[in-house]
């Protein structure tokens, strides 16, 4: 410190200090002036940059709205359209019934041989044959709009903008297999003669029966085993088996050479590699053997794969008729067949299980599917049985579901999967509608017209089904898997006869049928659920499936 004495005044350390320190001050207001302004120019800059961006963000505002609209019009013309097409398709199938049954008069024209009413029978089968022609060039306009339908659909989906919009679609998976058209199973209008008529030029959609496989023969009264060559080779493309005739031309002399026969037979002098021919061949033949006449042996293949069609089914469509497939075979369907023909999933198994009990319960009425609404009002569960895949789709529809509906086609889901399967419940409809499970209020409303539509008997089986104590849940995607024999398996294999139930499908004794035509019974599955990780699938499975 300073000394008492020569301590500075206060006053003059304030008058050495001061100019320096106004000079301080007035910098720092220049400097804080010029901030200031700088922050203003900013704050200008940043204003104009947030009103630009509030005009882009009206703008995408606009556009959004816009293209939402744009979207829920062109889902509203797809809609349409899908409804147009089964319209068209629904148009198609009953033409074809029309073609069906004039081909039937032809058959039942040509069998009758008085003379005296031989010119009346030509001119009627001409007639038929004009309106064959005119219901073929029917099916091919509606054949040609279905094709203009795909290409508005298509341009349609072109043009749609649906940027920036998060709206889910529904679902929506259509399925439009066509029937192949063979030699053995079709008819076209425009290769018969229009001058003659010939006989066996038509061939009849039903199939062979086992009582017109006589009329093959010149002599009706002639037992298959005194059949000639030419005779069975007839027999054989009528059966759907043309050709095989080559072969069968040079092996087999006279019908008793097929009687007596093997399956190893028919693979090695027929060359039937197809395991499901030579079924077909040996069911054909021990009907013949034993002079038995069933209903079912009047549907061919081509009303199967048709069949397929009305269960829901029409994916499979190809495999059935290559193999053939006809009503007889349907009743004696095993599940390794169905796998052969590449029918893996479980409830696709379930499905086909059901529509044969259903054809079982109407003794093989090729009629016996509902396609399209009727007048009740209130349908009871054994009509509902009788649903084809198409009038459950239009019952969801009717119910306010329109927009699921389509995700039904390729399911398998049908009247008799509805009410004879009990582990199939509206859950099982809601995961194949693919109705999302946050949407409980849809789901309630769903199973709200479900248990309506099935009725009180049926659902309280399901609820029992449901608590019963091996309980599992119906999985859409879980497949069958063939079974592994071990060593042990092989000392159970043995040659299957055809009269042989114990692995069919679906097979009915007479008591179950009928209570299944009264609706007072309701049929069991033992086709458990298997995931697709399940190596073991068929030891939970097991035939027979009914």
């Amino acid at each position: 410190g300073f000394p008492t004495c020569m301590k500075p005044h206060a006053s003059d350390l304030s008058a050495s200090q001061s100019p320096s320190n106004n000079e301080t001050h007035q910098e720092r207001l220049e400097r804080l002036e010029g901030d200031k302004e700088s922050l203003v120019l900013q704050v200008s800059v940043l204003t104009e940059q947030v009103e630009a961006q509030g005009e882009k963000i009206r703008d995408l505002e606009a556009s959004l709205e816009e293209n939402s609209d744009k979207l829920l019009s062109t889902e509203e013309m797809l809609q349409q359209e899908l409804l147009s097409r089964t319209s068209l398709e629904t148009q198609k199938l009953d033409l074809m019934d029309e073609v069906s049954c004039l081909k039937l008069k032809l058959v039942s024209m040509e069998e009758e041989q008085d003379p005296a009413h031989r010119d009346d029978k030509q001119r009627k089968a001409e007639a038929l044959l004009q309106e064959l022609r005119v219901l073929k060039t029917k099916v091919d306009e509606l054949e040609s709009e279905k094709l203009q339908y795909d290409r508005t659909l298509k341009a349609t989906k072109n043009h749609v903008v649906v940027r920036a919009c998060k709206t889910p679609v529904p679902y929506m998976h259509v399925h439009c297999v066509r029937i192949k058209r063979t030699q053995s199973g079709s008819f076209r209008a425009d290769s018969l003669p229009h001058g003659d008529f010939k006989r066996r030029g038509v061939r009849s959609t039903t199939g062979p029966s086992v009582a017109h496989m006589g009329d093959t023969a010149h002599d009706v009264n002639t037992p298959f085993s005194k059949w000639s060559c030419d005779q069975v080779c007839v027999w054989l493309e009528d059966y759907g088996l043309g050709q095989y005739i080559p072969m069968a031309k040079q092996w087999v002399s006279s019908g008793q050479t097929l009687l007596s026969a093997s399956p190893h037979d028919f693979e090695k002098e027929l060359g039937i590699k197809h395991p499901l021919h030579r079924k077909k061949l040996q069911l054909g033949l021990h009907a013949i053997s034993s002079a038995s006449s069933e209903t079912s042996a009047k549907l061919d293949h081509v009303w199967v794969t048709r069949w397929l069609d009305d269960i829901g089914l029409p994916q499979y469509k190809d495999q059935f008729h290559e193999a053939r497939v006809d009503g007889r075979m349907l009743q004696y369907l095993t599940v390794d067949d169905l796998l052969l023909l590449k029918v893996s999933s479980q409830l696709h198994h379930l499905s086909i299980k059901c529509a044969i009990r259903v054809l079982h319960a109407n003794k093989f009425n090729p009629n016996c599917l509902k396609r399209r609404p009727g007048e009740e009002s209130q349908p009871s569960p054994s009509e509902v049985m009788q649903w084809s895949n198409h009038r459950v789709m239009e019952w969801l529809r009717a119910v306010d579901l329109a927009e699921y509906a389509p995700n039904l086609r390729g399911s398998g889901v049908h009247g008799g999967l509805i009410i004879l399967e009990q582990s199939f419940n509206e859950e099982s409809l809601a995961v194949l509608l693919s109705i999302p499970p946050q949407k409980t209020l849809l789901r309630r409303h769903l199973a709200t017209n479900f248990h309506s539509l099935v009725g009180a008997q049926a659902q309280r089986d399901k609820v029992h089904f449901l608590e019963s104590p091996g309980y599992a849940p119906l999985s859409t995607t879980a497949k069958v898997r063939p079974k592994k024999l071990g060593f042990s398996g092989f000392s159970h294999l043995r040659k299957k006869r055809p009269d042989d139930s114990t692995d069919y499908v679906c097979p009915l004794e007479p008591l179950q049928d009928e209570s299944l035509r009264n609706g007072t019974r309701q049929p069991r599955t033992d086709l458990g659920p298997v995931q697709d990780g399940d190596t073991e699938g068929r030891e939970q499975v097991g035939p027979p499936l009914c």
